[in-house]
């Protein structure tokens, strides 16, 4: 199929009447001049099964994520450092998946919430997907200090950990300003109104250049620091025979795992996509709605994360269900011989005091 180079064309072209290409469709014209039309491939069942996934992990999200807050919260004059961060951490996939029902609406009737609100709904989700893997990226170097460098006297002190949370989200709000800045409503079609980037006849130019920051910020840089600083740690751990001492480790090695199981493909298919847009391969119909599929599919499994570190924590963490049970028992929801029963656990300090008190 031969590719056809157009320079201008307006966006209701671009769009092509679907409100679901906006997101992802680069700057070939809906219709090839020497070829069958080239439209997106969206069926309306698959719209409506993506809100339903959306709506969900929001309702996961918000029980999950809520009860971490409760637990720590509730244990707030013991708890560490890293619980510190895991509060932080809760606090942004809270919020972050309290952005979903409202983008799962737009898929299905396109935008009618007003420019103001695509401004704020685009930069609290920006806001709170960079604060995320920020303070993940922030709780690797934590553990490798405290236990590759043993430098405890630094990292135990709650109220520098603090300063270190608030550097991250002032970062995360400086990153995402050009969302906050760009993002307006625009005319999919006649009638229908999506939230996108406006920066006129450059915004296909300029969406590619866009992506440095989440692909950056928000992916590579966080992913490097955390296999560095994991892969000392648990270098070190097993060359001393420390796995069982610091059990509680392999509970935040887990959920860096599943940050990376949730995020990479679509980081993959997005680099896939921004080298078909900027023509280092060839685009094509079927390539272009491959891409399009596969960016709308790893983008789900990318927002199902922000449900999945609580349940890790319910899962592998036994300090973070005896915190619970507890609550559930001071309110007669179990009784205390059940609490009994379940026990204590018992931890052996790390270099930086307990590795979690909610782990």
């Amino acid at each position: 199929m031969g590719e056809i180079m157009v320079d201008n064309f307006n966006l209701e072209e671009f769009f092509s009447g679907d409100i679901d290409s906006f997101n992802y469709s680069s700057n070939l014209p809906p219709i090839l001049l020497d070829a069958a039309p080239c439209h997106p491939e969206n069926l309306e069942i698959n719209r409506y099964a993506v809100v339903i996934i959306y709506v969900l992990v929001t309702l996961l999200s918000l029980l999950g994520n809520s009860l971490v807050m409760l637990v720590i919260l509730y244990n707030r004059s013991t708890c560490s450092v890293t619980d510190v961060y895991l509060l932080n951490l809760a606090i942004a996939d809270l919020f972050f998946a309290l952005t979903l029902p409202v983008w799962a609406a737009s898929k299905v009737k396109g935008w009618t919430f007003g420019p103001a609100m695509c401004k704020i709904f685009s930069f609290l989700k920006e806001v709170t997907f960079y604060s995320s893997v920020l303070l993940l990226a922030c709780i690797s170097m934590d553990r490798y200090l405290a236990i590759v460098h043993a430098t405890s006297t630094l990292i135990q002190k709650r109220h520098l950990v603090k300063f270190v949370c608030i550097a991250m989200w002032v970062l995360s709000v400086f990153v995402s300003l050009p969302v906050l800045i760009l993002r307006n409503t625009v005319k999919a079609n006649s009638l229908t109104l999506v939230c996108y980037e406006d920066i006129g006849n450059n915004t296909t130019k300029w969406r590619v250049v866009l992506r440095f920051l989440p692909q950056t910020f928000g992916f590579l840089l966080p992913l490097l620091v955390m296999v560095f600083c994991y892969g000392f740690t648990l270098r070190m751990l097993f060359k001393a025979r420390m796995g069982r001492k610091h059990r509680a480790m392999w509970v935040i090695f887990v959920v860096v795992l599943v940050f990376l199981l949730c995020w990479l493909p679509y980081n993959l298919v997005l680099f896939a996509d921004t080298l078909m847009r900027t023509k280092q391969i060839q685009e094509t119909c079927e390539r272009r709605n491959d891409i399009d599929r596969a960016l709308n599919a790893t983008e789900i499994l990318g927002f199902l994360h922000s449900c999945l570190n609580p349940i890790i924590y319910a899962f592998i963490g036994q300090k973070f269900r005896y915190g619970l049970l507890k609550i559930m028992a001071t309110h007669g929801l179990v009784s205390k011989e059940f609490l009994a029963k379940e026990g204590r656990p018992s931890f052996v300090g790390s270099s930086s005091g307990n590795t979690s008190t909610t782990l």
